[in-house]
């Protein structure tokens, strides 16, 4: 069995970690690079940061965090948010991310995709998508943090995606997202069966079941969440030792 990947998101505005629900009623949650720390230290596999106001507010993205928390974690870690031109995956390289996410500009521009994996490589490469179900009982893609609607299918712009170079998606559900009910398994299953990169899922961990179901049931090859991790409702390795007993095969 592939180690599957456990990975706290940290979404940051103003500097500062927040988390929601279905991206609203956003609370503080701490420093960004301290929290980053204390991840790194108590058994995450990777870190993924978004600044989730930047391609809205149409502004550069945080590069201090990145230097930072560069200098200071020893995980790899994504960052993703206001991530608009190759002069943006070239200054977020160099300040020490190790990948970088694209979602809003990638969709309205998907030859960003193709020149910033043949510039650094699809391993730095991530598509990042929030997706909706719609009243059809299909997925919508959705950008600007969630808040516009492009109508594209879920399932066919993450094909596109990775036939264009990304070599990793992160499929976050909205309706899941911050409701800790589970992860939306139906689409994430999809999306792990329709494509040959690894699929990251994101949007509703409420316990160590949900882990557990959306790496097996729905072949996820990472989980991805903030909140029960933020405050302490799960331990990453408390999480590990369970799935382990579970017979899923994580990282020590």
């Amino acid at each position: 069995m592939i180690t599957k990947r456990i990975i706290p998101c940290l979404d940051v505005r103003d500097g500062r970690v927040v988390k929601g629900t279905k991206f609203t009623d956003i609370k503080d949650v701490d420093d960004p690079v301290v929290l980053a720390d204390f991840y790194a230290k108590t058994g995450a596999d990777e870190l993924v940061f978004y600044d989730i106001t930047a391609s809205n507010e149409n502004r550069d993205i945080f590069l201090d965090i990145v230097r930072r928390t560069a200098d200071t974690v020893d995980i790899p870690f994504t960052i993703g948010g206001g991530i608009r031109s190759l002069e943006d995956f070239d200054r977020l390289m160099k300040a020490g991310a190790d990948k970088v996410s694209v979602n809003s500009a990638a969709v309205k521009d998907p030859q960003l995709i193709r020149e910033a994996a043949l510039r650094y490589g699809s391993q730095c490469v991530v598509l990042s998508m929030d997706v909706k179900k719609n009243a059809f009982g299909r997925w919508d893609v959705y950008i600007q943090g969630g808040r516009d609607n492009t109508g594209l299918d879920a399932i066919a712009w993450a094909k596109q995606g990775v036939a264009l170079g990304a070599g990793e998606i992160v499929l976050n559900c909205i309706d899941t997202d911050g409701v800790k009910n589970g992860y939306a398994l139906d689409i994430t299953r999809e999306i792990c069966d329709s494509v040959r990169v690894p699929v990251i899922a994101s949007g509703g961990a409420g316990t160590m079941e949900h882990f557990y179901d959306v790496l097996t049931k729905a072949n996820a090859d990472a989980a991805l969440s903030a909140s029960v991790f933020h405050y302490k409702e799960i331990e990453i390795r408390d999480l590990k030792d369970y799935l382990k007993e579970k017979g899923v095969e994580v990282r020590c």
